[in-house]
């Protein structure tokens, strides 16, 4: 069995083309395709997180309300820009729309990727400390915030408040418990992965990492998974830990598949995100249902991860992208023993 999910960018565009055109229509389009997934039985609703361009940016309104449409589907991100966040802020967040879902989110962090603006995160009032690098001050933020939601009481407590205070120490509020076990780290490297497991983080790989071996990435990712696993198997963890791979998967199952689709490429590619820094960019998976379960048998980062975030083209519509999903679920899924 495997967890299956969306995961939607939520770009939009004001050209005729898009089914998305504005801020708006990206926001209320992902709550109604959470709610179209949940009602077709896909497991989980993520969405990106981008600043300073026409995608989802603010997460948290987001979750809370597909929290407050859904009953059963996970609701998680992939990933929150750490290097943008205030960690107390983010937790009283993350705590309410928890809350208000019923302790059903998933939160994707990490350091991010590269932004439309140089250094955004300069501009939401964040600087690395003399002698760090913004990842560092992502993964400082990221520390923080695990601590923050542990629940336990920090702050000193005014001697007259204006309203009762329980005994101790405050802690930030709303708390949700057990949020701390569902923070999953984006890990662009293995030595991140590696850092996550130690923190007792789940996992989250993309549809790319930096490349460390020149090897394909499914190779690549399925070698960081099985170092993630070793780290937190000798870290002492008492749970076990989740990881989920995001993919480009499309079922040509008619001819708007195959118009949309039928092209696409089907060999991962290299390249640079970053100065110096070369990446390896997954291949997309489009094909009709039997030759496409062939294929995904031989990619061994699926195989070793408990949770496909399938990626998805959220400006053709609400309705064109629950048929990708429903034919996943349908047609491919049960032949590779997912469901």
């Amino acid at each position: 069995m495997k967890k299956i999910g969306f995961l939607s960018f939520g770009h939009w565009s004001p050209s005729p083309q898009s089914g998305t055109r504005t801020g708006a229509d990206a926001l209320l389009q992902s709550i109604d395709l959470a709610v179209a997934a949940e009602e077709l039985g896909a497991d989980g609703a993520y969405f990106r997180v981008h600043h300073f361009a026409r995608q989802l940016a603010s997460p948290f309104p987001l979750l809370a309300a597909a929290g407050a449409k859904t009953k059963r589907i996970e609701l998680g991100t992939a990933v929150i820009d750490m290097r943008y966040e205030n960690p107390l802020y983010m937790a009283e967040d993350a705590g309410a729309a928890d809350l208000i879902a019923g302790g059903r989110l998933q939160l994707g962090i990490s350091r991010g990727s590269p932004e439309q603006v140089i250094d955004g995160w300069r501009y939401f009032g964040y600087v690395p400390e003399e002698g760090r690098t913004d990842a560092d001050m992502a993964r400082r933020h990221a520390e923080i915030f695990l601590d923050l939601l542990r629940g336990e009481g920090f702050a000193q407590p005014n001697p007259r408040p204006m309203f009762p205070n329980p005994p101790g120490l405050l802690r930030l509020e709303p708390f949700s418990a057990g949020l701390r076990e569902r923070i999953w780290w984006g890990a662009a490297t293995d030595a991140t992965a590696v850092w996550a497991a130690k923190l007792g983080m789940n996992l989250q790989s993309s549809t790319l990492k930096f490349d460390e071996s020149g090897e394909p990435l499914h190779v690549q990712q399925a070698k960081q998974i099985r170092a993630y696993r070793a780290a937190w198997k000798e870290a002492g963890h008492a749970r076990e830990p989740r990881v989920s791979v995001s993919r480009s998967i499309f079922a040509l199952v008619n001819d708007m598949d195959r118009a949309y689709f039928g092209g696409s490429e089907g060999e991962d590619h290299f390249g640079y995100i970053e100065p110096e820094k070369r990446a390896v960019f997954g291949r997309t998976y489009a094909a009709e249902p039997d030759k496409l379960v062939e294929q995904l048998r031989q990619d061994e980062a699926i195989a070793e991860a408990d949770t496909l975030l399938l990626t998805v083209p959220n400006q053709l519509g609400v309705d064109y992208n629950a048929h990708v999903i429903e034919a996943i679920l349908k047609h491919v899924a049960p032949a590779m023993g997912w469901r």
